[in-house]
């Protein structure tokens, strides 16, 4: 668990887009994976005066740990919560678990920097990290998308986190940006599949992040009703869509030959040519929005 590169980037994008760090909750002791090479940079683009100088004082008052830098983000209170203290955490609890009543509401940002996909019982963990944050707060999520087979239990879908943080839960998506783990990887601003009214999906050869940053706008209760997939909300909602122009239900025939069909393009796409697979694979333009990271 920790910042890497990319997560680095996403906590000072995060420090310019207003999020306060001043109480500060991290899933698990975070560990700061950048070295003196790419710290200087990464502070160059943010502005960051004497970056070299700087980052060196971080990396020294590190010991491989993050709290220099959360507190050079303006960090004041840093509280660690990790089911072990094996890493010297601040808080033991294990996040299978709801969290005792002393943490809710309690700060002003709760940062996951690649946890829960390691806890079996995902809508506890996400709960709780939702209500430690008090309104006006945020949660920030870096998380593994696609290609980190094994790494955990889960990897995530943009659809769950847009789900998850709405309106009925006192949450809203400030944004969501998909990018590949490379220092240098390109962000892309994730478009709400609700909004898009299709689902959002890529198949993509590298691991990839989610990097979530959402705000808390009200507390009220978290997950009451359980999250359902926007495109099926839509077809039970407005079910004539299903139907053709007479009002019945799809010909048998008709579902067989589209069945048919799928079957054909999967058994396709195991012999087509490179250059049409690499083409499948690049982030559809409506949907995936590339944006400068350091904006």
């Amino acid at each position: 668990m920790g910042f890497d590169i990319q997560g680095t980037k996403f906590l000072l994008s995060a420090q310019r887009r207003g999020v306060s760090f001043a109480q500060t909750a991290t899933l698990g002791r975070q560990e700061l994976f950048v070295d003196g090479r790419y710290l200087p940079r990464i502070f160059r683009r943010f502005g960051v005066p004497d970056s070299t100088a700087q980052s060196s004082r971080l990396l020294a008052a590190s010991d491989g740990y993050a709290e220099p830098l959360l507190r050079w983000l303006g960090g004041e209170q840093i509280v660690s919560i990790d089911a072990s203290a094996y890493e010297g955490t601040s808080v033991v609890h294990d996040m299978n678990l709801p969290i005792p009543e002393g943490l809710r509401a309690a700060f002003s940002v709760v940062i996951d920097g690649g946890t829960p996909e390691h806890i079996f019982n995902f809508p506890v963990a996400i709960k709780n990290c939702m209500e430690m944050v008090r309104p006006g707060g945020h949660v920030l999520l870096m998380t593994p998308a696609n290609n980190f087979l094994g790494h955990g239990f889960y990897q995530f879908s943009p659809e769950l986190f847009f789900r998850i943080f709405s309106a009925d839960n006192g949450f809203e998506v400030n944004r969501a940006v998909l990018a590949e783990t490379a220092p240098d990887a390109q962000w892309y601003e994730i478009v709400d599949p609700a909004r898009a009214g299709r689902r959002v999906e890529l198949v993509n050869h590298r691991p990839a992040y989610l990097l979530i940053q959402a705000r808390r706008l009200r507390q009220v209760p978290v997950l009451a009703v359980p999250p359902q997939q926007s495109d099926y909300t839509t077809l039970w909602q407005h079910p004539q869509r299903r139907q053709t122009n007479s009002g019945e239900r799809l010909r048998l025939g008709r579902r067989l030959l589209g069945a048919a069909g799928r079957r054909l393009r999967a058994a396709y796409r195991l012999v087509e040519p490179a250059v049409l697979a690499d083409r499948r694979a690049r982030p559809d333009s409506e949907v995936f929005l590339k944006v400068d990271w350091h904006l």
